[in-house]
């Protein structure tokens, strides 16, 4: 009897929302339905025979409902991607990588059932001519829709399962101060610290430092004064008198009026381990409004994961108990962190620094 054929693309991919580089993986899923061979030939169509204008019909309307989707797509851009409004109603999606998503067709309605609108139902053809010509514009359709795809999926979910993941390993390196290091030298190969590893690299390189160098390149900084703010962990900016004077931050003639008292212990950027050496140094810096208000954007970026880790290593010390297994202690602990709030607090935190730092790029 006469068979037809599904064909679905797919994509996902492990990336927000920041318009770096997406890794996209493509599945696709074909599904066969033999019609019953007792069916009158009258009522089969002639599969030799396909007409230009249904195929020309069915690609208009796939690729209307594309230009539909770059529509929507664009509208949502213009707001921040770490700041799209289903972010908090993710916290219960399940800390698995996305790598581990399924990769059936019903696993894919199940992720977004928006998708099966953009099915292409393709009719087989004896004529290889045709087939090519259907087929090479369906993967046209479905690499374009594969990246818009990506890009919204990503910016709704998976910023908040990399968050979790870092104030786990946090908790960990708070019990076991050897974790984080452990990490980054690759002494740890099992899959839960591989993928910890990579939520903090996510951290680092898709939220944190693309911001911190947007914010650097459009300010007139010198290089030692940068230096210094990345140096101390701790900052405060007060208002103090009026001086006309060479701003310490930009060394611009400017009436300076803001006082920036740097202080801390100077700590390793991945491992989190601080350094005793002048450990009671300060810098106090006098500038103008302008570097005063980007210091504390820039600074509350720089050193936001420090202080994340510093606040988790609090809640573990808080803890008092003693003689239980580290991984028992951990999923205790990050429970009633996450069922109080909390980690959803410094989540919005976070996102809150964020932006901040993106508005101050539009007010330059």
């Amino acid at each position: 009897g006469k068979r037809k054929s599904w064909s679905t693309s797919v994509m996902y991919d492990s990336d927000e929302s920041e318009g770096s580089d997406i890794l996209v993986r493509k599945v696709s899923a074909k599904r066969r339905c033999i019609m019953d061979d007792d069916e009158s030939s009258e009522e089969r169509p002639d599969k030799t025979c396909p007409t230009e204008s249904v195929s020309s019909s069915r690609k208009q309307k796939v690729l209307a409902k594309l230009k539909e989707l770059i529509r929507q797509s664009a509208a949502r851009r213009s707001c921040s991607s770490a700041n799209c409004e289903d972010s908090n109603s993710e916290a219960s999606i399940e800390e698995e990588p996305l790598c581990q998503l399924p990769l059936t067709p019903s696993g894919v309605s199940e992720t977004d059932s928006s998708i099966k609108d953009f099915v292409v139902e393709e009719e087989d053809d004896d004529d290889d001519g045709d087939d090519d010509i259907d087929n090479t514009e369906h993967i046209k359709i479905s690499d374009n829709f594969s990246c818009i795809t990506s890009s919204l999926y990503l910016s709704r979910c998976d910023h908040y399962v990399h968050f979790k993941r870092i104030v786990k390993a946090f908790l960990i390196n708070a019990i076991d101060d050897t974790f984080l290091s452990s990490l980054y030298d690759g002494t740890r190969q099992k899959k839960y610290a591989q993928d910890m590893l990579l939520s903090l690299h996510y951290l680092d390189d898709r939220f944190i430092q693309p911001r911190l160098e947007n914010l650097i390149c459009r300010s007139r900084w010198k290089d030692r004064y940068k230096e210094r703010v990345d140096c101390y962990p701790n900052v405060h900016i007060s208002l103090k008198n009026t001086k006309n004077m060479s701003c310490q931050a930009c060394e611009m003639r400017r009436c300076c009026k803001f006082n920036v008292l740097l202080s801390g212990r100077l700590y390793n950027s991945k491992t989190l381990e601080v350094d005793d050496f002048m450990s009671d140094d300060k810098q106090v810096l006098k500038v103008g409004m302008v570097c005063a208000n980007r210091t504390s954007v820039y600074h509350n970026l720089k050193h936001f994961k420090y202080k994340l880790y510093v606040d988790c290593s609090s809640v573990a010390e808080l803890d008092g108990v003693q003689d239980e297994p580290v991984k028992d202690t951990v999923e205790r602990l990050f429970s009633h962190l996450e069922e109080s709030g909390w980690i959803q607090k410094r989540y919005n935190d976070l996102e809150d620094y964020m932006e901040d730092a993106d508005n101050f790029q539009e007010e330059k």
